[in-house]
């Protein structure tokens, strides 16, 4: 063997060194430790290059913004050798990076937030889209060319919710979170959109009623004396008389003619949610219905069907790669290899 190219691992160089084995060691191994030496010398933090994951959000902005960061370093380390001067960035390629960072940056905030899982995320869509388009993509007069890519993410986003059916998902979404109710909603969609939620809730409480849960009956001891349960035993009804169901029916039809139907007490209790002043944007939207419940048992009804839609599907790709490192196909191989055995 002429030689072995390895990493700077002491026990990978410990074993050459035992063979007498001639080792070349990895480029990017000695250029690590260069700009780490650099990164001493120049006052900045001690921290490795990043590479893009085309699998993991922002992975690009995360590299850009790590090269700007070292790329004083980076530059000292390519210039020391003349095989790599070549590679030091220009200042035209800065020039593109900067804008590309100012477009990119003020959305990776808003994406690892949208993908949490502890926390309620799809009534954020709408406020967000707003926030996208009013602030945070706004396009400004100092805007580069490149920078101007901000109104081609924002177009992106804004068509991806355009669709009737999810943009009234996140409508009914938005209503039921007490932080933000119709304030995200356009106005002349608000009216209908209260409609809607008053219909499917009387939907909702209809098949409620119609299919109660059936209540648990304790069955009697086989054990108990026939003389035991004719103690306990009701008494036997008196037959009633026509004039007692003439008077229960007239009873009956006067508290039906009282109270309100279920459309109208929906319709009281929504318009009453409304009317109460939104929660703190920092209000955890579950603790404020755990609190309201009570006051609002109807409108509850649908905060907990759209509530806990996650905003994004990041919270089960995360459980999925964490399957996926659990259980490899090594892993099933030796468990099917032990199984046979």
């Amino acid at each position: 063997m002429a030689c072995m190219t390895t990493e700077s691992g002491a026990n990978i160089v410990r074993a050459l060194e035992l063979n007498s084995w001639t080792r070349l060691q990895c480029f990017g191994w000695k250029k690590k430790r260069d700009l780490s030496k650099v990164q001493t010398e120049l006052k900045l933090p001690l921290q490795t290059l990043i590479t893009e994951s085309p699998t993991r959000w922002g992975s690009r902005l995360n590299m850009i913004e790590r090269m700007l960061d070292q790329v004083k370093a980076i530059s000292q380390v390519l210039k020391a050798d003349k095989k790599t001067r070549h590679l030091v960035p220009s200042w035209q390629e800065i020039d593109v990076l900067e804008p590309v960072k100012k477009a990119l940056s003020p959305l990776k905030d808003f994406t690892d937030a949208l993908s949490g899982e502890d926390y309620v995320s799809v009534s954020y869509v709408k406020s967000v889209l707003h926030l996208l388009k009013v602030s945070i993509l706004h396009l400004d007069d100092d805007d580069t060319e490149l920078t101007k890519t901000k109104k081609t993410i924002f177009d992106y986003l804004t068509a991806k919710y355009q669709d009737p059916t999810t943009d009234d998902l996140l409508d009914m979404a938005s209503l039921v979170d007490p932080r933000f109710k119709t304030q995200y909603v356009d106005s002349d969609k608000t009216e209908g959109l209260q409609a809607r939620a008053v219909a499917e809730l009387e939907s909702l409480l209809t098949v409620q009623a119609q299919h109660p849960a059936a209540s648990a009956q304790p069955r009697p001891s086989t054990s108990t004396s026939q003389s035991t349960e004719a103690e306990q035993a009701p008494p036997k009804k008196a037959k009633k008389t026509l004039a007692s169901f003439l008077k229960t029916s007239g009873a009956a039809a006067a508290a039906t003619s009282a109270s309100p139907s279920l459309k109208e007490a929906i319709e009281g209790e929504l318009k009453a949610y409304l009317s109460t002043p939104n929660a703190d944007s920092e209000m955890d939207p579950l603790e404020w219905w755990k609190v309201h419940e009570g006051s609002f048992p109807r409108v509850s009804q649908l905060a907990k069907k759209y509530l806990c839609i996650p905003a994004t599907s990041a919270p089960s790709e995360r459980v999925f790669s964490t399957g996926g490192n659990i259980v490899t196909c090594q892993y099933c191989h030796n468990s099917k290899a032990r199984q046979s055995r």
